[in-house]
């Protein structure tokens, strides 16, 4: 089997003469310099957009937006220094603060970033959300969504090869699949393996924002604090606030940085 599917085919699921058939459909792997590993992607960020933007709009009818003139200025300033150090143009992104007791933040395809406002109970400066603008954005550059989605239509072609799906089958599987880029960062979470690359990332691109790294380890004892009673890492798709802190810790001491 080809390394470039080994992360969405087993080979415990699929015959020989299935993965060939596999391999011959689905060769899409390009290596990604900020990642500095390959990935399967079927898709690119732009591909989603459309999907993902009809997500995007239907949240911003359904849901308050928050008028906090303070805590909007504060995201959309952070957030524009974060995109330009990622090598963006801020004016193509947009930031929304829902009014919303959950602390989370949340980027979809098209450059669209929700913050809530119950992140501000564990952001306690501009540094700390630097942190948080700083992981959203590493999920666009590390192509995440578009890789989460690859493998997630990789295995069903995988699975009805398997069956012996015919090609125009397999046509209809990617066609089903069109309607899931509105759920991109809204409803699918990304793996432990993205949240954690996303975490390497996002310091990269606050220090060279001018932000401070530490801050981000101080962002996660704060959430580590709100979050007591929380399920075991194993029962989550997300690592554990232990296991980001401990990675942090020991990535921004090999940087170099403070």
């Amino acid at each position: 089997m080809p390394a470039r599917l080994k992360s969405i085919l087993s080979p415990k699921s699929l015959t020989f003469a299935a993965l060939i058939a596999v391999a011959g459909t689905l060769v899409a792997c390009e290596t990604n310099d900020t990642l500095g590993r390959s990935q399967f992607l079927l898709v690119d960020n732009a591909d989603l957009e459309p999907s993902a933007l009809q997500g995007w709009q239907e949240l911003m009818r359904t849901s308050k937006i928050s008028s906090d003139a303070a805590l909007n200025r504060r995201v959309k300033t952070v957030g524009a220094k974060i995109v330009a150090a990622a090598g963006y143009n801020p004016n193509q992104w947009e930031y929304v603060l829902f009014q919303d007791d959950q602390p989370n933040a949340f980027v979809i395809p098209g450059n669209k970033v929700g913050v809530n406002t119950g992140l501000f109970k564990v952001v306690k400066n501009d540094d700390q959300l630097a942190a948080v603008l700083g992981h959203e954005t590493a999920h666009v550059l590390g192509k995440h969504a578009a890789e989460r989605y690859s493998q997630q239509v990789g295995t069903q072609i995988a699975l009805q090869t398997a069956a012996g799906a015919t090609s125009g089958r397999t046509q209809q599987i990617i066609a089903n699949y069109g309607g899931m880029g509105a759920q991109l960062g809204l409803l699918l979470p990304y793996s432990r393996k993205h949240e954690l690359e996303a975490d390497r990332i996002g310091v990269d691109i606050m220090v060279k924002a001018g932000y401070k790294a530490s801050e981000s380890i101080a962002l996660w004892r704060n959430m580590q604090a709100l979050n007591q009673g929380k399920p075991p890492e194993f029962l989550s798709t997300h690592p554990s606030d232990n296991t980001r802190i401990a990675q942090l810790e020991t990535y921004i001491q090999s940087k170099g940085y403070k």
